[in-house]
């Protein structure tokens, strides 16, 4: 069999296991050259996957627990035993202590979360290990603790606390644990400013690392001002903040941001409106400020769903999230009209990386005994991380 060390890889690239997955090089390489090798990722079109992932989760049962976000295919989705948003499939699995195997069909810091909430005989399986996050990766941990020193220079680090999306990865938990912040979900983060700035007693909030969620949550749900908020760039010296107007702002906002949502424009809201008469206009808060200004409603991927869900027949929507979802929302509620909000087709193209055949791959490996791509989060950064969330669950 062909070592890696004989591929011809782009220069600097080292032959890492993501590597090798983002450049199609991964444990296919060999059958996509015609080639048999045990592990090898069955092809896309090979009419037996469904009955092969059947018959894979039918020789793990108990020992396994398939999660799965609400923006996976449908192909996926099929074979989930939960679907939900990324902390909600995680207490899901810290719930089934049964479970020997966690199959995370979303990226990876939600695998990461579950494997910090889970106990040490559980493994957490990532299909993918290229089904990564764009918004986590804004944020890493160096950059995080050179921010974090920038405040201090300013005078103003003791009074800050940091507040940190669930979209993030366990070394930014980690690291808003140690300084003793909290974890927020679009649908709680209102109440994790609340507490900051209350019981906290924050003088402003560190928020990383969706600057809209951030801003969106501060301005509209929290009164503040646009004036009250300063962007902070990694990519520039000092952040491209002076010290004083660090001093002056109640919220720093990390500059990152979701490739599918913040891509919506205002444009799109008045174009459907144009289209579509009477049409209601829902989507997530992690959309540009002048996005969500623009909708009828805003609220979290489990609120649009129950919101859809619960309108009456005839109902129009216009929906301002993953397109996987709204499909699958059209799909349900034949009786109702749901668009997604843009003309352009955008999925998420790392949560999309989790297909049919990794799955396959990946139950019938431990099917066969052979854990695959597990994720495991190093013990220190845990209980950090673990601190940050149990403040989340924690929180009014």
């Amino acid at each position: 069999m062909t070592s890696v060390h004989d591929l011809d890889l782009p220069a600097g690239v080292e032959p890492t296991p993501v590597a090798l997955l983002l450049l199609g090089r991964g444990r296919d390489a060999e059958s996509e050259r015609g080639v048999e090798c045990p592990g090898a990722l069955p092809s896309a079109s090979d009419p037996t996957l469904v009955e092969r992932a059947r018959a894979a989760r039918a020789a793990l049962g108990d020992r396994a627990f398939v999660l799965g976000h609400h923006y996976q295919r449908d192909e996926v989705i099929q074979f989930a035993d939960v679907t939900g948003d990324s902390f909600k499939l995680a207490q899901q699995a810290a719930a089934r202590p049964e479970a020997e195997f966690i199959v995370f069909c979303g990226v990876h810091f939600m695998a990461e979360s579950a494997d910090i909430l889970t106990a040490e005989h559980q493994q957490v399986v990532l299909p993918d290990l290229a089904a990564g996050c764009s918004m986590a990766d804004m944020a890493t941990f160096d950059q995080v603790e050179e921010a974090w020193e920038t405040l201090a220079d300013a005078g103003v680090a003791d009074t800050t606390v940091p507040v940190s999306y669930m979209n993030s990865s366990a070394a930014i938990k980690g690291f808003t644990g140690r300084h003793g912040g909290t974890i927020c979900t679009s649908s709680n983060a209102r109440r994790a400013l609340e507490w900051a700035f209350g019981p906290r007693g924050a003088e402003r909030v560190l928020f990383l690392p969706d600057q809209h969620l951030g801003r969106n949550t501060a301005v509209l749900e929290m009164g503040m001002s646009l004036d009250d908020c300063v962007v902070y760039d990694p990519h520039r010296p000092g952040g491209g903040v002076t010290p004083e107007r660090l001093r002056r702002a109640r919220t720093v906002l990390w500059r990152g941001h979701c490739s599918v949502h913040g891509r919506f424009r205002k444009e799109s809201v008045d174009d459907v409106r144009a289209r579509i008469p009477g049409v209601t206009v829902i989507v997530h808060p992690e959309c540009r400020h002048d996005v969500v200004l623009a909708a009828d409603l805003v609220g979290s991927t489990e609120r649009i769903i129950q919101t859809v869900d619960a309108a009456p027949a005839g109902s129009a929507f216009a929906v301002g999230t993953e397109l996987n979802l709204v499909r699958r929302l059209a799909t349900r509620h034949p009786d109702k009209s749901v668009v997604f909000l843009d003309r352009t087709v955008c999925f998420c193209s790392t949560m999309n990386r989790i297909d049919l055949p990794h799955l396959v791959w990946a139950l019938e490996s431990l099917a066969a005994g052979d854990v695959v791509n597990r994720i495991s989060v190093d013990p220190d950064t845990a209980e950090y991380a673990r601190a940050a969330l149990d403040q989340m669950l924690a929180l009014p």
